[in-house]
């Protein structure tokens, strides 16, 4: 595993968007991205930061249920 990079909010949508999800909504400081599946609908909240904590990133990303490496330093 490669070490995780330090994105903000907007790097993260960005990934997300670039793999299926949309913004569906913002309220406040958390932006909603979900993503349509055949039998049901993923939904992540991002909490809109210049930087994301690495225990957020990592929660990101195990409930959006992509890659890690999508998310790690090249």
């Amino acid at each position: 595993m490669g070490k995780l990079r330090v994105l903000s909010a907007r790097e993260v949508c960005r990934i997300l968007e670039e793999n299926g999800f949309v913004q569906v909504r913002q309220r406040g400081s958390h932006i909603m991205m979900q993503m349509q599946t055949e039998d049901s609908t993923i939904t992540v909240p991002i909490p809109n930061y210049e930087e994301l904590r690495i225990g957020t990133l990592r929660s990101i990303i195990r409930q959006s249920g992509l890659p890690r490496v999508l998310f790690e330093v090249t």
